[in-house]
């Protein structure tokens, strides 16, 4: 699974024809999460893992010198009211009761402070974890922003960008994995009420094409533990023997 971080490896893995030149039904795979106990494991059926979407967003107005803002359209003023309005969507727009992130994790306009810049960009990073809640952020994303640009008589162009589609884990393959974490493990190796995650995974285009289970191998809940996609973060290996292991126990489980 190369390229997993944003280069959709997973998809493109697919497209190579790994399925069918290998005869693959089901697929399985495994992430290690700090915050769980060492040799523990946490299964999910359903959405696990959140769709992944990228939206840039281009804002141009008219450029001029920061003394006479009057006769200028400021990108700068109309980019900062579009990521106000932004975060309306999920607040009034989403379900309460479904996920939903929108995060401008990037915004550029200008070199110097006393120029209005024509042009502003925006990044944004766009989850959920249902396809439908993923159109109405693409739908609505859009329309604030093209809105709010003409309040100001700015346009904004919107480039939506489909990335990671939202983990589904089958039910079967999920209760397959599950049970043989338990007849080895037991009860005690069982992390109970799983919540879906809001991160991303490419794993998702295997699952798309063939069914399977994506599972949760504990790094370690000791104090001072840290997150992944951080400096700070450092891989356990006591939960090595553990995760090989289990692949061994699956496999067995599944050829009987």
């Amino acid at each position: 699974q190369p390229a997993e971080e944003g280069g959709a490896g997973g998809l493109a893995m697919v497209e190579d024809g790994l399925v069918d030149r290998w005869g693959i039904q089901e697929f399985y795979g495994m992430h290690n999460m700090p915050g769980i106990p060492v040799g523990s494991f946490a299964i999910r059926e359903g959405g696990i893992m959140a769709a992944a979407d990228q939206f840039d967003i281009v804002v141009t107005g008219k450029g001029g010198h920061a003394a006479k803002p009057h006769e200028c359209i400021d990108t700068t003023l109309v980019s900062a009211q579009i990521i106000v309005a932004l975060q309306s969507i999920v607040s009034r727009n989403v379900a309460p009761l479904d996920m939903a992130i929108i995060t401008v994790g990037a915004i550029h306009a200008g070199e110097a402070p006393n120029v209005i810049p024509e042009t502003a960009e925006m990044r944004l990073s766009v989850r959920a974890l249902r396809p439908e809640v993923r159109d109405l952020l693409q739908e609505r994303i859009t329309a604030v922003a093209c809105g709010q640009a003409a309040v100001f008589g700015a346009r904004a162009h919107v480039d939506y960008q489909r990335r990671y589609p939202v983990l589904v884990n089958d039910a079967q393959m999920t209760g397959l994995a599950r049970q043989v974490a338990l007849d080895w493990l037991g009860e005690d190796g069982l992390i109970t009420g799983m919540q879906p995650l809001t991160g991303s995974e490419d794993f998702a285009f295997l699952l798309e094409r063939c069914p399977g289970s994506y599972l949760i191998i504990g790094n370690g809940d000791g104090e001072g533990g840290c997150m992944v996609h951080n400096p700070g973060y450092d891989f356990n290996d006591a939960c090595l023997a553990t995760g090989a292991a289990y692949w061994v126990r699956l496999a067995q489980t599944f050829l009987v």
